[in-house]
């Protein structure tokens, strides 16, 4: 339906995502290793061994030891690491890239870290819940991302994002307008498609328990809805800063925002 090419939303409380870096560095790393440079038969078997596999985590059927790469609840979060191929990591890395920052930001390095896993671990659960018996494994980030796209649609409906509609049309857009399309699609493609090649049900799940957890999980005094601005931490923790008066020709001068380019 549509890319996210970029954002104009700054930082306000932290000066780099360093949470967002890691995990796209993870995921790039364990991707050059069980898919560009491994065998066919090494990544087939990375695929089982770290995907989720619902039959197996619901008792239905069991791997062989020598596909058993972690113990099974692990593998509600591995499966978050493990991509098919480059498109699929790079639609995956793109969306965290654009949406992952701010909401890092709002929350803190510590907290957007269990957010993320815990947006994983939900992704896995309603896609397990959806087709228990499933023998066939999930892999890939898009649960977790979609709690990250649903938490940032929470707390900044109003921000202009840059999006390619179609593959072809860039245009900036209010983030609800891209963001409501984009999450009612995976409910109503859960409803009408719930055992296709797109786990919809984890990308369901993740935008429920992101959409909640970003409500307890942000920081004190970060507002929902973009209801108030928020001064960043820099400027308003700097002690005797004033405000500097910018003089536009042919109007009244206005005290300069933080966010002001200088």
């Amino acid at each position: 339906m549509f890319i996210p090419l970029h954002d104009a939303n700054t930082l306000k409380h932290i000066k780099l995502q360093w949470v967002t870096l890691g995990l796209i560095a993870a995921n790039i790393v364990v991707w050059l290793f069980t898919g560009l440079v491994a065998s066919e038969q090494v990544s087939k078997a990375t695929f089982v061994g770290l995907g989720y596999i619902p039959a197996v985590a619901f008792d239905y059927a069991v791997l062989p030891p020598s596909l058993e790469l972690v113990p099974e609840p692990l593998t509600y979060i591995t499966y978050a690491f493990v991509h098919s191929g480059f498109w699929h990591l790079a639609s995956n890395m793109l969306f965290l890239w654009v949406f992952g920052d701010n909401v890092e930001d709002a929350m803190g390095h510590v907290r957007f870290l269990v957010f993320y896993l815990l947006c994983a671990i939900a992704g896995a659960l309603c896609h397990g819940l959806v087709g228990t018996t499933s023998e066939a494994p999930l892999i890939g980030a898009s649960g977790a991302i979609s709690g990250v796209v649903a938490a940032y649609l929470v707390l900044h409906p109003r921000v202009r994002i840059w999006v390619l509609v179609f593959m072809r049309v860039p245009l900036p857009l209010p983030a609800f307008v891209p963001l409501v399309l984009w999450i009612g699609q995976q409910f109503v493609m859960l409803a009408l498609d719930p055992d296709g090649g797109v786990s919809w049900g984890a990308h369901v799940g993740g935008i429920v328990a992101g959409g909640l957890l970003v409500v307890i999980m942000r920081r004190r005094g970060v507002p929902l809805l973009d209801r108030e601005v928020v001064t960043p931490r820099a400027v308003r923790d700097r002690p005797g800063t004033a405000p500097v008066l910018v003089a536009i020709p042919g109007q009244q001068p206005r005290p300069r925002l933080p966010w002001d380019r200088r």
